[in-house]
């Protein structure tokens, strides 16, 4: 099984929509003359947003749905699991020579992005200092509802008051992915006149996927 990019001449699909109830979505779509069966990819919008590869591999993450099938249900339905916004892509399925053939298609026909509600991501940030010593320690926690990439999230230090924003301060970046749950940092050290908060790298971004909320 491989992709193949569309040209004249090959089954497109069109006319893919989307319904959702209570926690499934039902998507429908116009067959192609002669299709009898398409491949359909369910994923995370923030896959693609964070640099994943376009396409997955056609032996994982795809789902064979034939026209009998939708003509049985009334079209494709699905239970929906994730938080966040949701990719359906549906590919055109031909035989060649005994080989399947996915359709990539340009443009997004093909494709359609539901919003499920945005993950939580909750926050703390424990100070502990001396009398005796110039500087402090800072404690990062963060409480996440799916995993969270090392580059959505930041941190930002500014003497004397709480930055405001991500340009009201010293940036530094997280080196590693958050995975579903709670994870405490190691401590990190600061001056004593230090303050720190979380933000993200890039709000207008980031904001559609998550939310940020200081504990």
């Amino acid at each position: 099984m491989r992709y193949i990019d569309a040209e004249d001449g090959l089954p497109l699909i069109t006319g893919l929509s989307y319904k959702l109830d209570e926690d499934h979505c039902l998507l429908r779509w116009q067959w192609p003359d002669g299709l009898q069966a398409v491949y359909i990819e369910e994923r995370s919008a923030d896959r693609g947003s964070y640099g994943m590869d376009e396409y997955p591999s056609p032996s994982e993450g795809l789902r064979l749905y034939t026209r009998e099938e939708y003509k049985a249900a009334g079209g494709y339905r699905d239970r929906i699991d994730k938080v966040g916004l949701v990719v359906y892509t549906v590919y055109a399925c031909m035989m060649e020579n005994g080989e399947k053939l996915l359709i990539r298609q340009p443009g997004a026909e093909n494709t359609v992005e539901i919003s499920t509600g945005r993950a939580k991501i909750r926050y703390s940030i424990r100070q502990k200092s001396s009398l005796l010593r110039k500087y402090k320690t800072v404690q990062i926690s963060v409480l996440a509802e799916i995993e969270v990439p090392k580059e959505v999230l930041c941190y930002v230090k500014k003497q004397d008051s709480y930055p405001a924003s991500i340009e009201d301060g010293t940036v530094y970046p997280f080196l590693r992915d958050f995975p579903a749950g709670r994870s405490t940092l190691p401590p990190i050290e600061v001056g004593k006149n230090d303050y720190v908060r979380l933000f993200f790298t890039d709000g207008r971004r980031y904001g559609r996927f998550f939310e940020l909320i200081p504990e």
